[in-house]
């Protein structure tokens, strides 16, 4: 071969290369031009709400512990043997129901003794007082001498006395047999037995079972001393609603009201200590149980809210995704307020009717056409 058709050849797969070369870079520019078209308008779904205008009542949430409305720990007041119990322990009384009693024999033996001496000693009255009438018929005659007729007076006076006597120990003596019997002075939940039958009992002092009343029920909690200007402000307009429900419940909230409020804060914790009363009517709480608790503070009139899960953060402050008319997620920054029952106000930044997205922002830029999956 010679050099020329050699140069000549070289010259031709140079050509075909660069040919080539351009036949691939405007393939893959014309593919890659719709794909990237098609993603520029792919929708993200999103979910939403609303944003509405109106009235709302702020609101402290705080966790709560339920409390018996009273209790009290059951003792005797006489000293004596248990006889027996009348309870079954975890269950309800009744006020006036026989929760445990004392062996009876010694108390009635008192009391018989106390009615034997009682009906002595009204005898010896009646005698006197006899006595007495006899000898003043006598005394005008002269058949007595006056120091004696004072004496049988002195007699009545001493057998009246006697009786007065006898008979406050007959009372004494009916009282500590009625004593013998404790009874439940209102309506609760007995609790565990803390002495067993046979046991020797110690007026006052040995415990028998502690009585819990559990309807209603209060509910303790604290709040910060700064939010207590806005509770006192509320009571202002009547009693002050509170709503509990225990936790992982969504059923409806329990409806209280608020019973009382301390009159310390705590200088450790800058707290203060509230109480809220529930009717508690089923039984359905026991003391010493969390709830979570909701109390209203202040009513706001005529205010735009959203959800919580709507609003985000940035660097440049806080800001939302409305949805426009376009389909199109729109940044745009608010001026919050405070927040309540999951919803927040928006001092400015966004209408009444406004959508907003509440979920799926982290896909979104400002302008990114959107897919509304669920509106809520």
């Amino acid at each position: 071969m010679t050099a020329p058709q050699k140069k000549l050849i070289a010259v031709a797969v140079v050509v075909l290369g660069v040919f080539a070369g351009a036949m691939y870079l405007s393939h893959t520019s014309q593919a890659a031009s719709p794909v990237g078209h098609a993603a520029d308008s792919v929708a993200v779904p999103v979910k939403s709400a609303l944003a509405t205008r109106g009235d709302i009542d702020l609101s402290l949430n705080v966790v709560a512990r339920t409390e018996a409305w009273s209790t009290v720990t059951l003792r005797a007041r006489c000293s004596g043997q248990l006889e027996s119990l009348g309870f079954t322990p975890g269950a309800k009384v009744k006020k006036g129901e026989l929760l445990a009693r004392l062996d009876p024999l010694p108390f009635q033996a008192q009391l018989d003794q106390a009615r034997g001496n009682a009906a002595s000693a009204q005898a010896q009255l009646a005698k006197a007082q006899t006595d007495l009438q006899r000898y003043s018929q006598v005394l005008a005659k002269g058949y007595i001498s006056r120091a004696s007729f004072d004496t049988y007076q002195t007699d009545v006076e001493v057998a009246r006395a006697s009786v007065q006597t006898s008979r406050a120990a007959q009372a004494l003596a009916q009282l500590q047999l009625g004593y013998t019997r404790v009874t439940a002075p209102f309506d609760g939940v007995a609790g565990l037995p803390l002495v067993w039958p046979g046991a020797q009992v110690t007026a006052d002092s040995t415990d028998i079972v502690v009585l819990n009343q559990i309807e209603p029920i209060r509910i303790s909690f604290s709040i910060p001393e700064a939010s207590l200007a806005a509770v006192r402000a509320a009571q202002t307009h009547g009693a002050v609603a509170v709503q509990a429900r225990l936790p992982g419940e969504n059923s409806t909230p329990l409806q209280g009201t608020l019973d009382f409020i301390d009159n310390t804060v705590d200088v450790d914790t800058s707290t203060i200590v509230l109480k809220g009363r529930l009717e508690n009517a089923d039984g359905r709480l026991t003391p010493g149980q969390f709830m979570q608790v909701s109390v209203p503070t202040v009513h706001l009139t005529d205010v735009v809210t959203m959800p919580a899960e709507a609003l985000q953060s940035s660097d440049k402050g806080n800001f939302v995704f409305v949805i426009g008319v376009d389909g199109k997620a729109h940044q745009r920054f608010v001026d919050i307020g405070p927040t309540t029952a999951g919803r927040i106000v928006i001092n400015q930044g966004l209408q009444a009717n406004e959508r907003v997205v509440t979920d799926g922002q982290l896909l979104l830029s400002d302008g990114s056409p959107v897919r509304i999956a669920h509106d809520v």
